[in-house]
């Protein structure tokens, strides 16, 4: 009884109906929160679409304009400008103007280094060099 009083003046633990034993406790203090959670799930849906990861991991290694994406990709230049678009708004690639051309490549963060880690270990591959 006196496990389950303390159980209740546990901010964390305290609203579960169940106490198991386990070490609910300390996952529970490590929970993301509501909006992490909804940030990271978004930038997944960027990278959810196979031709999306592609351009991504391109744009990991070289910094490229749409034409040269779309040759590399076999896409018409929109169909990559509409990728570009989505994978720009989450964060993952940044773009820089230089005349008329614009030129994207991965942003420097940490969330795009850990999706960029990611993608290597998924298809077992490493960089390129040089």
């Amino acid at each position: 009884m006196d496990r389950e009083r303390e159980q209740r003046k546990n901010p964390v633990t305290g609203n579960l109906p169940h106490n198991h034993g386990d070490n609910i406790d300390r996952v529970l203090a490590k929970l993301p929160g509501q909006e992490e959670c909804i940030q990271a799930a978004e930038m997944f849906k960027q990278i959810s679409d196979g031709s999306r990861l592609r351009i991504f991991w391109l744009l990991c290694h070289c910094e490229e304009c749409v034409s040269n994406i779309a040759a590399a990709m076999e896409m018409s230049d929109p169909a990559v400008s509409h990728h570009l678009k989505f994978l720009r708004k989450s964060g993952l690639i940044v773009s820089r103007k230089e005349g008329r051309e614009v030129y994207y490549k991965m942003a420097d963060t940490e969330q795009a280094q850990l999706v960029h880690r990611a993608c290597e270990d998924m298809f077992r591959i490493s960089c390129p060099t040089g």
